[in-house]
């Protein structure tokens, strides 16, 4: 009793903190950009801030005003550069470091924003070593330079011959993002999607050129390969609203859907009443009840809408969750479904061999799904005994697909989720150190048995006859397609030698045959751990690849102890824990919309052919000369 006493007379005024708005961004930046990482990950911080200034110049665009935007980024430092109004030049600062300050609040200014809660560049201001921005108006120019949030130089208005428009630069504080680096194929995916959003508009990254003429219909063209798909791109256009439809040869589905210019990645109300509606189209056309499974089967579509004062889910606005177009209006689901029921039904009764060519992918999808209907039945009973019985998955608490608290911990939930993490690894030795060393709450364990089958040139029924791959599918939960999928990182730990190289590529076959959305969504990686660790009496440095090895033996001098890994197993779990925590290395992987999925499993997975034994002879060679030259140094 004397201690709750105790406790309740600690409560005082001193125990209530007030925050300033750059105090509550560095303190729970999660809140703000999700997750931070290290720019391996599309959705990691990074990106966000340079999306977030961005989102800005887009706003400008969509209101008319400035037809193109420039972009450098040289190592850490990104300027972006755009030729709209620029912001009026006596609101200069206060833009960009006063909380709930901004034009968008006019919602006459800005009524199809995606920027709506006056947060983004005073988030990008916060979090940024080094922050300047400069508004050019009528021939005069306002400039401010910030570290961390905190201003630093204010210069006098000035005349400038320069155009119109505003000037942002930011260094990423590195306090914040660990060993960061921008990934410029992460880069040129969202500007060509801004672009596919706002046909005309002009961006130049480093000097590349982007443009698109006829929005969704290039983004798709430029997401598929001509060979694959099964009837040209169906393209409809309507007030607030465009889509883009196909169908590939591909496994599951592929939804690209957007919201003010907004990629959602995690899809929302406007996404889920596409593909009810579009279900629902396709059936009313045929007049028959086809499953719902067999109409989405390898769809490949991009939807857009404009949505008056949008609500996400997260302040990084990958979900929405408005109900409907605009406050008091039609649904997000009546708006869908009108819109398809009288455009895509049209263009159906217009163009019957489209038609055709739908229903024969429709067909072909229903008798896929009966053909194993039986052996998935008997596979799921096996993965619910197997799970009884085995500890081929040691799960963790929080999945990207749980369902967030409907309270004030919502935001840092959701932060969580996007780490939520599944290491798939060989062998019960490496298994047993990342189960001992990892986070329970974000992160799984998922142990193989023996290397997996090679699946290339197979159908789905190997997936569901192979125990490991059906176990594998169950554990992920994408039976049904990535919607349901648990865990937002598939990281496979393999060791670094031939075997584990070889596991890597079986893996990499099984998810580009079976479920290459997860791929191209950006959530397989590979995980990087050292191949040496050098220490002396004083200092321990780990080491992943023979260059940093010579810089940490030329650092420590004298004679320090130098220790080859040979596998993961060989790592204690205690050093373990630092190679899968804040600063884990991760490579993701990554297939460019210009790949040929099959022509590429043909060549790395199919037989011996002529052209791979000389790829791998040729290869060799430079590995032992890169090898030959670091004995010489």
């Amino acid at each position: 009793m004397a201690e709750i006493k105790q406790d309740l007379f600690e409560y005082t005024e001193e125990s209530i903190k007030s925050l300033d708005w750059r105090e509550h961004i560095r303190l729970r930046p999660g809140m703000y950009i999700g997750k931070l990482g290290d720019g391996s990950s599309p959705d990691d911080g990074i990106y966000v801030l340079l999306k977030e200034v961005l989102d800005n110049c887009i706003d400008e665009h969509m209101m008319g005003y400035g037809k193109q935007i420039d972009i450098v980024v040289e190592g850490k430092t990104v300027t972006v550069r755009d030729f709209g109004r620029g912001i009026p030049l006596g609101k200069v600062v206060d833009v960009v470091s006063k909380i709930n300050t901004g034009a968008k609040y006019d919602s006459k200014a800005f009524q199809k924003s995606v920027g709506l809660n006056g947060v983004g560049t005073k988030a990008v201001n916060a979090l940024s070593n080094y922050f300047k921005v400069m508004a050019v108006r009528e021939g005069k120019q306002k400039t401010a330079e910030f570290e961390r949030g905190v201003l630093i130089k204010e210069y006098k208005e000035s005349k400038t011959d320069e155009t119109n428009g505003t000037l942002v630069t930011f260094i990423p504080d590195d306090t914040v993002f660990r060993n960061f680096h921008f990934q410029s194929e992460y880069i040129d995916n969202l500007l060509w999607n801004y672009c596919f959003l706002n046909a005309g508009l002009i961006i130049t990254f480093n000097g590349k050129k982007y443009i698109s003429k006829n929005g969704l219909l290039d983004m798709l063209q430029r997401k598929t390969n001509a060979d694959e798909i099964r009837y040209p791109i169906i393209h409809l256009k309507g007030d607030d609203i465009e889509l883009a439809i196909t169908h590939n040869n591909d496994y599951g589905e592929e939804i690209f859907s957007f919201v003010n210019g907004q990629y959602t990645t995690q899809g929302g109300t406007h996404q889920q009443a596409f593909r009810e509606a579009y279900v629902k189209v396709v059936r009313d056309f045929f007049k028959k009840d086809y499953d719902v499974t067999d109409i989405r089967q390898s769809i490949v579509a991009a939807v857009a809408v404009r949505v008056i004062e949008p609500v996400f889910e997260s302040q990084t606005k990958t979900k929405l969750g408005s109900q409907y177009i605009q406050e008091g209006g039609i649904s997000m689901r009546n708006f869908l479904h009108e819109f398809l029921s009288r455009e895509l039904d049209n263009f159906l009764h217009k163009n019957p061999t489209i038609a055709d060519a739908l229903k024969r992918r429709i067909e072909q999808s229903e008798r896929e799904r009966k053909d194993l209907a039986g052996i998935k039945k008997l596979a799921n009973e096996r993965a619910k005994k197997a799970n009884l019985h085995n500890r081929k998955l040691r799960d963790c608490r929080i999945h990207l697909n749980d369902d967030p608290p409907n309270n004030k911990g919502r935001e840092a939930f959701h932060e969580r989720q996007l780490e939520s993490t599944i290491f798939i690894t060989e062998g019960d030795s490496a298994s047993g150190s990342i189960t001992k060393a990892r986070d329970v709450e974000t992160q799984a364990v998922f142990s193989l048995r023996g290397k997996p089958l090679n699946c290339f040139g197979l159908t789905k029924k190997v997936v569901y006859e192979n125990e490991e791959f059906n176990l594998l599918q169950h554990a992920l939960n994408i039976e049904e397609g990535i919607e349901g999928l648990r865990y937002n990182n598939i990281v496979v730990a393999t060791d670094a030698d031939v075997d584990g190289m070889h596991i890597r590529l079986l893996l990499l076959t099984f998810f580009l045959q079976f479920f290459p959305d997860l791929v191209k969504n950006g959530h397989v990686y590979i995980l990087e751990t050292p191949l040496f660790r050098v220490r002396n009496k004083q200092e321990t440095i780990y080491c992943y690849d023979e260059a940093e090895k010579l810089a940490a033996v030329k650092k420590l001098g004298a004679k320090p102890e130098i220790t080859r890994f040979k596998g993961l197993g060989e790592i204690s779990p205690d050093e373990f824990g630092r190679f899968i925590g804040s600063d884990m290395r991760k490579q993701p992987v990554m297939v460019m919309p210009e790949t040929h999925l099959q022509q590429l499993l043909e060549y790395y997975m199919g037989k011996n052919t002529q052209d791979r034994q000389d790829f791998i002879i040729d290869n060799l060679r430079v590995e032992i000369d890169m090898a030959n030259d670091h004995q010489v140094s």
